[in-house]
């Protein structure tokens, strides 16, 4: 959709707060490793295994709810790899979501950083991954 609706200059939505402003990525965020297109490509294919892999076994909500950030974001920005133009798994990445002073980014890269918040929260707050220790629990009387 932002291609469609952006491809003709770009809207502002709430002064100079929100802008929605088309721009093709080929880099990862802040356009950084921008000659390394196909080396991100692999390295979210990677990271998205690792999820599955350790995802199977998650039986917290709040862990749950990060993988999934993570693995939606990914696979945004992957798609954009695998099927856009120079050509698979070097694709520029479509971002739209301007705001002031900040790199324009796109839905699935907001999708990545409240996962990385969210998987730093839990950590910090020592939340379970496979769910609550079994030797914690009350024994029934």
């Amino acid at each position: 959709m932002a291609i469609e609706f952006l491809s003709d200059g770009s809207i502002d939505v709430i002064g100079d707060l929100l802008r929605f402003n088309l721009v093709f990525n080929p880099g990862a965020a802040f356009s950084l490793a921008s000659n390394a297109t196909i080396f991100l490509s692999i390295f979210a294919i990677s990271m998205a295994v690792v999820i599955f892999y350790y995802g199977r076994r998650v039986k917290s909500t709040p862990w749950a709810i990060a993988l999934g950030l993570a693995l939606g974001g990914i696979f945004g920005n992957l798609a954009d790899r695998i099927f856009r133009e120079p050509g698979m798994l070097r694709g520029e990445v479509v971002d739209w979501i301007q705001l002031p002073n900040w790199p324009i980014f796109n839905i699935a890269d907001s999708a990545v950083v409240c996962a990385a918040v969210l998987v730093t929260i839990l950590s910090i707050k020592n939340i379970e991954f496979y769910g609550p220790n079994k030797n914690d629990e009350k024994p029934n009387d």
